[in-house]
């Protein structure tokens, strides 16, 4: 059973030098990004999530939607295990997959394959658990010899396909999205994109931040709403039809 648990989460960020700036307030609301507050120390720091409670199960779809800066991308790093809250408890019940840095992990001197190896490590596989996975990457990326070349030697897409073919080839209990992903020329686009759906379709419980309202009311049942930090709305909007695959826009 795949179930995520927030309860009060906050999450700051000291900027370091501030109390030489002209701050009249210790606690106000900047136009966009967190809320700017003092710490117990009496430090200035962004607070990018501020009390934020919230319980998702399996079968949800989430969209959470809000300004640039709203703790979108913030909240992600969080169920990603990336941010440690100051305070609150979050929880996460099952396998996590993060589309949110594909390449993180990835060094340019190592060869394709190598690099398939630490990606693996990073996404949190075991070195046993690797070696199944390595011709369905290799032949899904579709680089050939490349796979024996330092990734320095890639363009940009072929970096790009490599890590995606990684970053996809497990299903996860929990997907975490930043945005809707795309990759490729056209044809491995599609490809990629029907990949993807996969995924999704296969995973219990689904989070997408995205400034696309559209692509959530479409694809979700959920919708989260922050604003600086806080959460500020929460929507039912509706299973998407039996059999239908979440769909880029």
């Amino acid at each position: 059973m795949a179930r995520v648990r927030a309860e009060r989460i906050v999450v700051e960020f000291p900027i370091y030098g501030a109390q030489s700036r002209s701050l009249k307030n210790t606690f106000i609301r900047a136009a966009t990004g967190g809320l700017l507050a003092r710490d117990a120390a009496e430090r200035i720091v962004v607070r990018a999530l501020n009390g934020v409670t919230f319980e998702f199960r399996q079968g949800d779809r989430v969209g959470i939607v809000g300004h640039n800066g709203s703790g979108k991308t913030t909240l992600l790093r969080v169920l990603a295990g990336a941010y440690e809250p100051v305070s609150g408890e979050i929880r996460v019940e099952g396998k996590i997959a993060s589309m949110l840095s594909i390449t993180l992990g990835m060094d340019p001197e190592a060869t394709g394959y190598e690099n398939i190896f630490m990606r693996a490590a990073i996404m949190g596989l075991k070195p046993r658990e690797v070696p199944p996975l390595v011709d369905e990457i290799c032949e899904f990326s579709e680089l050939g010899d490349y796979m024996d070349m330092p990734m320095r030697t890639y363009s940009s897409g072929m970096a790009m396909r490599l890590a995606f073919a990684i970053s996809t080839s497990v299903p996860a209990d929990v997907v975490l999205m930043d945005e809707w992903l795309s990759v490729g020329d056209a044809s491995f686009s599609e490809k990629a994109q029907q990949r993807l759906r996969r995924l999704l379709d296969q995973a219990k419980i689904l989070v997408l931040a995205s400034h696309n309202e559209k692509l959530i009311r479409d694809n979700c049942n959920k919708m989260v709403r922050l604003d600086h930090g806080e959460l500020v709305g929460f929507e039912e909007v509706g299973a998407p039809a039996a059999g239908r695959l979440p769909r880029a826009i």
